[in-house]
């Protein structure tokens, strides 16, 4: 049995990546904050699908976080074979709204931890010539939307360049760029979703179903809709000045109110 390890595993599309792998059969690391959480969520997977589920309880904004993760990815007597880079949060507000301090600490855990987790991963999937990694981004990568779309654009290049030079290592990488989704991610963040249109929600368990497939492609950019497909195709075509200012009027549509 292979094992993958998902941080944000908890709620949203980390918990669906944990659903997923432990019903097609893979031992599982869960990591995020809430211990309680992840130890519930462990036991139901183990219960349900008879796989090994091991908890560890990390806050990727902090270093030692971050260390004790990039530690457990470095492990080569118990070695992960696939990593979900998931966890991720939004800032309420626009530019300058939002304190420096969150701006930073996005930055930490969407870039920082990103780079560390992946680059302890690759290490020891190069030496077994084995592996993938999937770093979940966002269509936000692709238009100009602050310091979140600036942070989910660094991913979609990380990836990208490192998918390249890892290859004919055997060694799989891929950004994965999704729309809203029906998650706890905006709830956390304090923004309101009313008003976002119904056709523009996509569902947890459709959207890693389309990442694993498009892994296993070797696709090194996964967008999960052809809605979202359709969307970004346009984006090429709009000036980046215009879409700046939709995307932006959007944010403070869709955000909470103040």
């Amino acid at each position: 049995m292979t094992t993958a390890l998902i941080t944000g595993s908890t709620a949203g599309l980390g918990a669906a990546f944990a659903r997923q792998l432990a019903a097609r059969g893979h031992n599982l690391v869960l990591v995020a904050r809430d211990t309680e959480r992840l130890r519930t969520q462990a036991t139901e997977l183990h219960d349900r699908h008879g796989i090994e589920a091991e908890v560890l309880t990390a806050d990727l904004a902090a270093d030692e976080g971050i260390e004790a993760v990039a530690a457990r990815l470095s492990d080569r007597r118990d070695s992960v074979d696939l990593l979900v880079n998931n966890a991720g949060f939004g800032n309420k507000g626009r530019y300058l709204e939002v304190p420096v301090a969150d701006e930073l600490r996005m930055l930490k855990v969407h870039c920082e931890a990103v780079l560390r987790l992946t680059s302890a991963a690759v290490e020891g999937m190069r030496e077994r010539r084995r592996g993938g990694v999937i770093n979940v981004a966002s269509v936000a990568a692709f238009v100009p939307r602050g310091t979140y779309g600036a942070s989910k654009a660094w991913v979609v290049q990380f990836t990208q360049g490192a998918a390249r030079d890892v290859a004919a290592d055997g060694v799989r990488l891929m950004a994965l760029c999704p729309g809203f989704v029906r998650t706890e991610f905006h709830e956390r963040a304090g923004m309101g979703t009313d008003n976002i249109p119904g056709w523009m929600w996509l569902d947890a368990d459709k959207v890693v179903t389309t990442a694993l497939a498009d892994l296993s492609r070797g696709k090194t950019l996964s967008v999960p809709d052809p809605r979202y497909k359709t969307l970004m195709g346009l984006t090429k075509l709009v000036p980046r000045n215009l879409i700046g200012g939709v995307s932006t009027s959007a944010g403070r549509k869709y955000g909470p109110d103040r």
